[in-house]
This record gives structure tokens, sequence and C-alpha cells, in this order.
């Protein structure tokens, strides 16, 4: 990929320049531990007649005969080669760690250099040095250190990660919080880092994969840590206002953002073609489209059109009774997305989440959770995130049968779906199933930005297709006198569904139709409008403001009420890869106005889902107390009989 306007190089010799001192650091030097306690484990035996490298000694004012523990040695390379047990030959994984270790730190130097230059950090550094620095300029010297150091640690540790990502593999480990963390310079902060990292590969890296799998998680650590800590320091804008760019690793530096590596990953799954979704006439729809919104994402940009303009689905529910069709959906729509990648070249990630996920660690659940939206999000690659029986998955709030992992799900999703710091690139979306979306908490199944109701077969046309479907080849019955596959015509099955729709479905929502409709006549301005929206909410308080936004979501992508052409799918050069302002006026062009039919249709799908979720859930709690109540009427018989 090409530099884009708000992107600078951090050229190549720069980077290489860094290599000797990266890879000094990583041969060994001395630390002495300040805030983090050693844990005890054994610095590597170096060979006989090999002297040890000089301890380094800090040259800033106060520290030099600052001591708090003995040094330590600390052989990073050493220490990465005795993953393997006693083989005396480092391997292909640990020369990658080694390699991909001292690039990082050749990265992180240069780019703490380039911020210094550009702040004048570098020559207040050397006025301190020839003991020259003005004491009025003190403060801001100490300010611009620990800036530095919390730069360089954070790229440090993205790096890492980005670099090492096509060696991880499934084993993961946990380790625990990063301490120390020290920002009086950026050297310093160096040696803090690596010196908590070798203690980490001691204790856990006891094969090479383990071995991976920590030197990664401690770079998430790091990040985490060092992200939190530079919420609130000064001096950070000139590297946070910038975005820079490695060119030759594909690697993007944006502040304190992680930067993952667009890798997608081999789908298990049987696609299903759209003809053999039969029935779901609006949900069928809704996801072909959904599947070519996902392609106009411009991977420069970071940002699609659709999501710029409006009518981008971030997030959707399916909902409807059980073998209706909602995992064959699920396969089709996952189908569309990896073949368009596919022509297009574009990394495709899909992953759902389980009640695998849920564990009965605390706070594990959660992490969980967080890892899987995180998968999604991205903007390395297109996503497609699914949350099956999601019921089942994400605890109501208020429900005491609900788990404590149920609930810490329910949170992360709340706050990932719609949350303060919830940004929508246009580059993934998530879809939630249920069977029972009554059982959904509130405030989470409002957070689904649309409706797709999973309805499956319903007319004579729609059995017959399913049948023919299902009985597979094997067979000589004939079809007799039936257009195959005919009533599964997408744009004429779609118009039927959506004018199905100028009246509610549900009986309570027809209510309140009917009399505002004899009040205020044809819906046919804002303010008639509005009256039927405050008439459904005196009907159900839960129809609140996010209800609105939701419903103005759907109006929006009624306006993209059209499919991208199939042939900007099957020839990337016609859409696919022009620049994003070229994709945006195409898209623009294709637009069609909002009408009032469209507002009311889409006004009444969305109360329609929310009064029969309603209805579901009232209905289930009055069987629950007729239940309880038949049990205690016979308890009370059987006690008077036995009493008799």
């Amino acid at each position: 990929m090409s530099l884009t306007s708000d992107q600078m190089e951090l050229r190549e010799e720069d980077i290489r320049r860094h290599y000797a001192a990266a890879f000094g650091l990583l041969e060994g030097f001395d630390h002495a531990p300040r805030i983090a306690t050693p844990s005890g484990v054994a610095t590597p035996e170096r060979s006989p007649g090999i002297g040890s490298r000089p301890r380094f000694r800090s040259t800033t004012p106060g520290l030099a005969t600052r001591r708090m523990e003995r040094p330590e040695g600390v052989r990073l390379i050493e220490r990465i080669e005795g993953s393997d047990g006693d083989d005396p030959l480092i391997s292909p994984r640990q020369a990658a760690v080694a390699g991909a270790l001292r690039r990082a730190v050749a990265i992180a130097l240069a780019l703490a250099e380039a911020y210094g230059e550009r702040t004048g950090l570098a020559e207040l550094k050397r006025a301190n040095l020839e003991s020259a620095l003005p004491a009025d300029r003190r403060a801001e010297f100490s300010e611009l250190l620990a800036a530095e150091a919390l730069i360089t640690l954070h790229v440090l540790a993205n790096a890492t990660a980005f670099l090492l990502a096509p060696q991880a593999s499934e084993v993961t480990v946990e380790t625990g919080d990063v301490e120390e963390v020290l920002t009086d310079n950026g050297q310093l902060a160096l040696h803090g880092a690596l010196w908590e990292l070798d203690q980490a590969i001691a204790r856990h890296g006891s094969d090479e994969a383990r071995m991976v799998a920590t030197v990664l998680g401690f770079a998430e650590a790091l990040m985490d840590k060092v992200a939190t800590r530079a919420a609130n320091a000064p001096r950070l804008a000139p590297f946070t206002a910038a975005a820079w760019r490695v060119e030759a690793d594909d690697f993007a530096i944006r502040g304190f953002e992680p930067a993952r590596r667009g890798k997608g990953a081999t789908l298990a799954m049987t696609f299903k073609e759209p003809h053999e979704v039969v029935g779901n006439h609006i949900a069928k729809y809704q996801a072909m489209k959904l599947a070519k919104m996902l392609m106009a994402y411009d991977f420069d940009r970071r940002l699609n059109p659709f999501a710029e303009l409006g009518g981008f689905i971030f997030t959707f529910m399916g909902d409807g009774k059980p073998g209706t069709g909602k995992t064959t959906l699920i396969q089709m729509m996952a189908g569309l997305i990896s073949g368009y990648c596919e022509t297009a070249g574009y990394a495709f990630r899909y992953q759902n989440l389980s009640t695998d996920n849920i564990d009965s660690y605390q706070g594990k659940s959660g992490q969980n959770a967080k890892a899987f939206i995180d998968a999604i999000l991205d903007p390395g690659v297109i996503g497609f995130g699914t949350i099956d029986d999601i019921d089942q998955l994400a605890g109501k709030r208020g429900d005491r049968q609900s788990s404590a992992g149920q609930l810490e799900i329910t949170a992360v999703l709340m706050e990932s779906f719609a949350g303060a710091n919830t940004v929508v690139r246009g580059n993934c979306t998530f879809g939630m199933f249920s069977n029972y979306p009554e059982n959904v908490d509130d405030a989470l199944r409002q957070r689904a930005g649309a409706r797709f109701l999973v309805d499956g077969p319903q007319t004579r046309e729609d059995y017959i297709d399913i049948l023919h479907l299902l009985m597979g080849k094997n067979h000589a019955i004939p079809l007799g006198a039936h257009d195959l596959y005919g009533a599964q015509e997408i744009k004429r099955a779609v118009a039927r569904s959506f004018e199905s729709h100028a009246k509610p479905h549900e009986a309570g929502l027809l209510n309140v139709f009917d009399r505002v409709h004899a009040a205020e006549g044809e819906l046919d301005t804002i303010a008639k409008l509005g009256t039927y929206l405050k008439a459904i909410q005196e009907a159900d308080a839960r129809f609140t403001g996010r209800a609105i936004k939701n419903i103005t979501d759907a109006v929006k992508v009624r306006a993209m009420d059209f499919e991208l052409p199939d042939a900007w799918m099957e020839e990337p050069e016609l859409f696919l890869r022009k620049g994003y302002d070229e994709k945006k006026a195409m898209i623009e062009a294709l637009r069609v106005p909002i009408t009032t039919e469209m507002v009311i249709q889409e006004i009444n799908r969305y109360a329609d889902s929310e009064f029969r979720y309603a209805d579901k859930s009232d209905e289930a709690a009055v069987e629950a107390m007729v239940r309880d109540l038949a049990r205690q009427e016979e308890a009370r018989r059987r006690y008077l009989e036995g009493k008799g």
C-alpha cells in the first residue's frame, strides 16, 4: 500500500542505522529493577572466555548513584535460544523472534529520534550533556523525556506484536501486568521493558510455542499499560497527531493504537448460495447488500463511504423460530464476503462467539469477548462476527439465573457496540442471532441497529423450493407445474415484503397505528410521524431515543436501496481498487431519495419486533407464574389430604 496524505515515512535507512544498538541490547546489558520484583530466575550461563558487557549507567542527573536492586545481566538472545531444550542450533522460529525484536527495537529508536527532532528534545539533550540546559526549560526537558519513553515503549510493543503475528499459534500465555515501566528516558525505558520480557520468557517460555506466546502476550500487556499512562501525559501531540509508516513491513503507527497485521483465517464452513436460503426475503436481501457494502472499505483511509454517507449496518439481530434458517443465512453471508475478499485480495476474518467463551474464572469471560471484538474490529481486515444463540451467551441484567461470566459478556458487548469509544470504520459487521430474543437484555438488544426477521419459508412456492432443494438429486420424482426458485427472485420478493409493512403486523402496534391514523390522517409529515413515534413510546416505555436512531439508520439503508453491481465485485479495477473519493462519488450516484413510505415501513418493522419481543417476554412470565400457582395448589391439596 502507498502512503496516504496523513502518513509520514519512517525511512528504512533511519531504522537500519539503529540495528547495531538494537542488537547490543538483545545481546546483553545490566539492569537494576526499580519497580518490579525479580522472580529469581537464573540468568543464562555464558560460555567460558566471553566477557560480560559493561553495566549501563544512567546519565540523568540524580540517578547515577541510585541503587535499589543488584544489577542483573539481561541476555535476551541467549534466553530465546534456550527455549528449545538442549538443541545447540538456533531454530527458524527462534531466529524469527530474535529478528523481530531487533527490528522492533530499531523502529522504536528511530521513531523516538524523529520525535526528538520534531519537538526540540534533541537540542535539549545536547545542551544537557554540555551542562548548558537553561533552568527555565528543565521541566519541559523532563516532560519531553517522559513522552519519549512512552513512545519508545509503545512502538517497541506495537512493532513486536505486528512482526511476530505470523509466528502465533493456538497457544496463549497470561503474562500478567507489566510493572517495570520506566519513563525517565527512552533508553532506560527499553532496559526496563526488555528486562521484564526476559523474566517473562524465563517463567513461561518452556518451549518454542510458549516462548512466542509469551513475547506476544507481553507486547499486548505493555501496549495496554503504556496507552493508559499516555492518556494523561503531556507533550505527546506531535506523536499522536501524525501517522508513520514503515513501508518494508507494511506497518502503520497511529499514536497509541495497536497496529494489527491484516491476516485472515481459513474458514472450515459450508457456504450456501443465495437461492439455498428459502424465504427470509428481507433478511437475505439485507445480508447480500451488507456483504457488498463491506467491500467498499478503503484500507488506506480506514473508512467506508457507506459509514460516512449513512446506511452502513454495524450491528444487526436475526431472530426467528428454531429451524427457520439463521445458520443458513450466516453461511450464505460468510460465503459471499469470503468470495468477494478472495477476488479483491483482501484478508477476511470470521469468528463466532459461542458458549465455549464463558469461563468460570472471574474476568476471563469478559476477556474472551473483548478478544473476539478486537479481532473483528481489526482495521486491516474485512471482518464478520456472529454471536449465535445470544440469549444463552449474554446474561440479562437482573436475572438471577445469569452467571457472572454471562454478565461480563453482556457488559463488553454493550460497550463495544455503542459505547463512548465505539468507532465504526465500516470494515466489519456483527450479527446477533437468537430463537428467543425476548430473553436478551433490553439495552443490548437495542444496540442492534437493524432487525432481520428470519421467518423461514412462508408460501406454497417456498415449501416446494425447499423440498426440492433438500431432496437432492438421487431421485426421479418430477418437479410438476412450478417455477423452481422463481419465488426466491430477490427484488420481487423484497418489494412485496417491504410493502407488507405499510401497516403493523403485531396487534398491539396495529391498535396504536389505527388510533394515530384516525386522528392525524395520512402520516405524510415529520410532525405526524413524530406523533406516531410518541404514541408507540406511550404504549411501550422501552421505545426510546435509541430506537429512533436505529429506525433512521434503517431508513438511510433504504436510501441506499441498491446492490452494488456484481461486475464491481468480479473485476476489482472497476470499483474495489479505486480511491476513497472516487468510490464515494460512485455510491452517491446510486443513492435514491427518502420517502414517507420508507419511513413508515421502517418504523413498523422495528416497532413490530419490539412489540413481538415484549409480548413473548410477558407471555413467558405469565406462563411461569401460572405453573408456580398450579404447583402451589397441587401441593396444598396433597398436604390437606395427608392431614385428613
